[in-house]
């Protein structure tokens, strides 16, 4: 399908995000050194398993104060590995890989296709709208609005994006069309 615009919406969940990451990982080198502290051999994995974390844990803080995106997902599966050792929560790998491979999904922006036949929004599950689902839809401000029909509003940020295609009086000419069209369209049914 061809797209006419593609409006990349901004992802807030990014903060909270890095921030789950971030403790899961903690609580993860906590529980390895207190089992290694506690347990009467040495534990090479627990030992390797901590180091590798941590070192995981201090690239990303270095990256992200650098401005650049983080990803927790190595130092989750890293410390899943581990959890496989443990002699309790065991179940806790499965959870940890589960959340490790949804991260990137997580942070990934929200984007909205618009095509001459339907409204697409690319998300985990896609979710495909009809023109005739939608009363008005307006980009203005940096701020899109998908007003249904259903009295139901979207309402979200647009991301800064610096190679915009398109300026918002151009988009919404367009949506305005679409609209106008699908209406024609069912009122001569």
């Amino acid at each position: 399908m061809i797209y006419q615009y593609v409006v990349s919406l901004k992802n807030k969940q990014t903060r909270s995000i890095d921030l789950i990451g971030l403790l899961l990982a903690i609580l993860s080198v906590l529980f390895f050194v207190r089992e290694m502290l506690l347990s009467a051999g040495v534990h090479v994995a627990y030992l390797v398993g901590s180091i590798a974390v941590v070192a995981v844990l201090v690239w990303n803080v270095v990256q992200a104060s650098k401005g650049k995106k983080v990803y927790y997902s190595r130092a989750l599966l890293i410390a899943a590995l581990v959890w496989m050792k443990m002699p309790y929560f065991q179940w806790l790998t499965f959870v940890l890989i589960i959340l490790a491979l949804l991260e990137y999904q997580a942070k990934y922006a929200l984007e909205i296709g618009f095509a001459d036949k339907e409204i697409v929004v690319n998300s985990l599950f896609k979710k495909r709208y009809q023109w005739s689902q939608f009363d008005n839809i307006v980009l203005k401000d940096g701020l899109l609005t998908l007003d249904f029909t259903n009295n139901k509003i979207l309402q979200r940020e647009v991301e800064d994006d610096e190679e915009d295609d398109a300026d918002e009086e151009e988009f919404n000419a367009y949506c305005r069309h679409q609209l106008s069209k699908a209406t024609s369209s069912q009122a001569s049914r």
